[in-house]
């Protein structure tokens, strides 16, 4: 998400950061092969080396570093203009833009008329999503999207209606939270089917659930005794071996503020409320988030979590699995350890925050067997980096005497697993964003930027860090204490440049976010913020064992390109493209090019000759 609003920061510890780590760790060991080693060198003491490409190691398990090419588009240039940009041999069509009918009553025009139209139609800040076939063929199936956020402009040059009303802020908040719509392949491209599947869950949809650890707990129940409702700031997202959704709660603190005396606790400054939050003003129509009324006391914990969908089980309510911990999470990248326990990675995306994992208890077919959810079961862990290239995923468990000393109960624990990562010292990290898993297990982190680092010296000369980079973390069988890391690129301008990156400059991106690894190993890369030259978000693909890169698709002026889901074939990419324009018909009119206000949109990516994606 842009505009700078998770970018705040709320970490007080003095936990060791990891471009300290970092930099102690290439400089001192060396351990990086190839020439990422040479490139990151250069960057973490500042010799000035120009030209050094980043390529992964060719170390055991990643494969060799020369191999066949996985890439083979041509890579296309930067660019500004009001038009999406593919590589050549492939086309990129819109698809699901904002207000695209998905209920019966969804009403007529482009644009919703007032919140009980929203509520049938999609809504806006279009982020992760997955497709889940239900034919063979993978020519139908069931899009699960999250709605991130719509920014005032959108809503108010889209509907007319003024922001700061009542009736503004009920269509804001059935503008967010998850669509979930059955679409279908035709001779005519991708449609909506309007089947019994089809559903939005928003921020104030009634029926949502709690199990884990932090279920019926005080934190989580309000004075009022109102049932819990609804989902916000809908991030990234994973999906579960038993074909569920995982839609992850972002910047949720953002939407609460004060009408009245308030003070924040210690657990409140944490985790970033303010009076004012970030401009949305639900706070002053809807007493729910109002963090000065006192019949809504711990409303702010029901926000912050993984909720798990059922995409063919309309009916079943919406639930958020505790045990998973409360965070600004990214996205839920779900692999399967040894002995087929679910693992799950997560970054929480701030500046200076900490990278979980999770471990089901065990065998996640024989959990569910015996009628227990595999993601209520098991052990949140967060991860401290060391200096030669190996790391501890340390057990956030009420076990753990300094955490017993802390907190009263595991609910407690997990509601405020921030605090947790600081007690036990976690590394802070550059605002971690995606997790993706690669075909050989690896495990790639996007550490977006980090604009508040302040301090610099030898080993850490990009203070501040306005270009972000990724880690690589090789994790064993997903289930142990203990990994190895190295760095896998460093974004910028190109090594050329004397910034640090360790990429070609016509490769040159900053602020990675979205992140996606093929089973052959390309791994994708989105862009949230700052490209060189003031050029639009853009989308890259990485060879994982070789290092190449190339660009394969641009995006509009002051819009995110984001999320990734495919079709089990993977000749079909949906993307897309998120706050177009900030919503200002003056900068853009996308997807419609008729001078309307822009709209979020879904983008599908098709290869000319009917390949995959990236081929």
């Amino acid at each position: 998400m842009e505009l700078e609003l998770e970018d705040l920061g709320s970490n007080p510890t003095d936990n060791r950061p990891f471009e300290d780590i970092a930099g102690a760790y290439i400089s001192r060991r060396g351990l990086l092969g190839g020439s990422l080693a040479v490139a990151a060198a250069t960057f973490f003491t500042g010799t000035g080396v120009a030209g050094a490409k980043g390529k992964p190691s060719g170390t055991p398990g990643r494969g060799p570093a020369t191999a066949e090419p996985l890439i083979g588009f041509d890579a296309i240039p930067l660019d500004d203009t009001d038009q999406i940009k593919v590589a050549a041999g492939y086309t990129a069509t819109p698809f699901l833009p904002w207000g695209t009918p998905i209920l019966p009553g969804a009403g007529s025009g482009r644009y919703p008329a007032n919140a009980a139209e929203q509520a049938k139609r999609i809504g806006l800040g279009h982020d992760g999503m997955w497709f889940f076939p239900t034919t063979r063929s993978g020519d139908r199936g069931i899009l699960c999207l999250n709605l991130e956020f719509g920014t005032n402009g959108h809503i108010a040059n889209g509907t007319g209606m003024t922001p700061g009303t009542p009736e503004f802020v009920e269509l804001s908040q059935a503008a967010h939270g998850v669509a979930v719509v059955e679409i279908q392949r035709t001779a005519a491209g991708w449609q909506v089917v309007m089947g019994s599947n089809n559903r939005r869950i928003t921020a104030t949809t009634p029926v949502v659930e709690f199990t884990g650890p932090a279920a019926g707990h005080p934190l989580l129940q309000t004075t009022a005794g109102d049932a819990p409702a609804g989902t916000l700031n809908n991030c990234a997202n994973g999906h579960t071996p038993w074909g569920t959704y995982l839609t992850c709660e972002e910047n949720f603190n953002g939407y609460f503020g004060a009408t009245g005396a308030w003070t924040a606790t210690p657990e409140q400054n944490r985790y970033g409320f303010s009076a004012g939050g970030f401009g949305y003003g639900w706070h002053v129509h809807d007493p729910r988030f109002d963090l000065s009324n006192p019949a809504h006391v711990n409303r702010e914990n029901q926000g912050g979590w993984v909720m798990e969908i059922d995409p063919q089980r309309p009916g079943a309510a919406p639930v958020k699995r505790t045990a998973l911990g409360r965070f600004k999470h990214e996205n839920a990248e779900v692999v399967e350890g040894r002995g087929k326990r679910v693992v799950v990675y997560m970054g929480d995306d701030e500046r200076f925050d900490y990278i979980y994992k999770f471990v089901s208890d065990s065998n996640w077919k024989s959990m569910r067997a015996r009628g227990m959810s595999p993601l209520d079961h098991g052990t949140l862990y967060a991860a401290k980096f060391a200096d030669d290239g190996t790391g501890t995923w340390l057990p956030l468990t009420i076990d753990d005497p300094a955490l017993a000393a802390r907190f009263e109960d595991q609910g407690e624990l997990v509601t405020f697993a921030r605090i947790a990562g600081d007690v036990v010292g976690a590394t802070p990290m550059d605002r971690p964003e995606w997790a993706t898993a690669g075909p050989n297990g690896d495990i790639f982190f996007a550490l977006t930027n980090n604009s508040r680092r302040t301090e610099a010296d030898a080993a850490n000369p990009r203070s501040p860090n306005p270009d972000g980079h990724i880690i690589r973390i090789e994790d064993g069988d997903h289930v142990g204490t203990t990994f190895t890391w190295d760095i896998f690129l460093i974004a910028g301008d190109g090594a050329s440049s004397g910034d640090g990156s360790t990429i070609d400059a016509e490769d040159a991106f900053g602020s990675p976010d979205g992140l996606y690894a093929d089973p052959d190993g390309r791994l994708f890369i989105q862009t949230d913020g700052s490209q060189p030259n003031g050029t639009n978000d853009q989308m890259l693909v990485a060879d994982t064992r070789t290092g190449e890169l190339r660009r394969m698709f641009t995006g509009i002026p002051d819009g995110e390109v984001t999320g990734v889901a495919r079709t089990p074939d993977r000749k079909t990419m949906f993307i897309n493209v998120q706050h177009p324009g900030n919503g200002d018909p003056g900068v853009s009119s996308f997807p419609d090019y008729d001078g309307a206000t822009p709209r979020d949109s879904v983008v599908v990516i098709t290869k000319d000759d009917g390949g995959v994606i990236g081929t």
